[in-house]
């Protein structure tokens, strides 16, 4: 099928993709992708860019009061040379041809049910948001979420276009600042009158998977 879309929207035929992907080994998967991490907050996987190349969110790290303000994945381990070389080598993977397709076989082979793409870092261009697209519709039997800052990519794919196992948030700019309007799911940051329950059970999710749900129109993360 062949989308249709504004004028400045990603046309092509964006929406039609690959359903399947060569299977291969552990070590073959690392080397195309740089390889997933696992958070130990999160119930399953993540994959994790570096925070410095976030279109929006290295702009906002540098103003007081928004919500990247003191980035936690610009500080501490992140900053350790073999993490952030890790991280380079993803960012650099994601053009590779094969990308989703080795990125799918690689989180279908972790026989976990949740998937973050970025605890650290954020979408680069409207051709990874699809690419990430296809990831999910390769890996049906696992839920995704993806928290991202970059509105204006955003706005340029049709909502009813994003997987149904995909849950995207598009997040706050500024602390106990409002929710963004351009997307129907989104998160906050807070001082008062969080709802993430992760700081009262050891910053960790615990069996809460409210991020992923789509019931939830809203997650208030509490200002760290």
């Amino acid at each position: 099928m062949n989308a249709q879309v504004k004028k400045g929207h990603v046309c092509a035929d964006p929406w039609t993709l690959p359903t399947k992907y060569m299977p291969m080994n552990a070590a073959q998967r690392k080397l195309i992708t740089g390889g997933l991490s696992k958070p130990s907050k999160m119930p399953g996987y993540s994959y994790n860019l570096p925070a410095i190349h976030c279109k929006t969110g290295s702009k906002l790290a540098q103003i007081p009061g928004t919500t990247c303000h003191g980035c936690y994945a610009l500080k501490g381990r992140y900053r350790f040379p073999n993490v952030m070389d890790a991280m380079m080598r993803r960012l650099a993977s994601i053009s590779r041809p094969d990308w989703a397709q080795t990125m799918a076989a690689d989180i279908n082979a972790r026989k976990s049910r949740w998937f973050r793409w970025h605890d650290s870092g954020d979408i680069q261009s409207v051709k990874h948001l699809l690419k990430i697209f296809q990831v999910c519709r390769l890996t049906p039997d696992v839920a995704h979420w993806l928290p991202t800052r970059e509105a204006g990519l955003l706005s340029k794919i049709p909502q009813d276009r994003v997987p149904a196992n995909l849950t995207i948030r598009l997040s706050a700019t500024k602390v106990d600042g409002p929710a963004p309007g351009s997307w129907p799911l989104t998160s906050t940051v807070v001082t008062t009158g969080r709802s993430c329950p992760a700081p009262d059970q050891g910053n960790a999710c615990v069996d809460c998977r409210a991020c992923w749900d789509k019931e939830v129109k809203n997650i208030a993360y509490g200002k760290h």
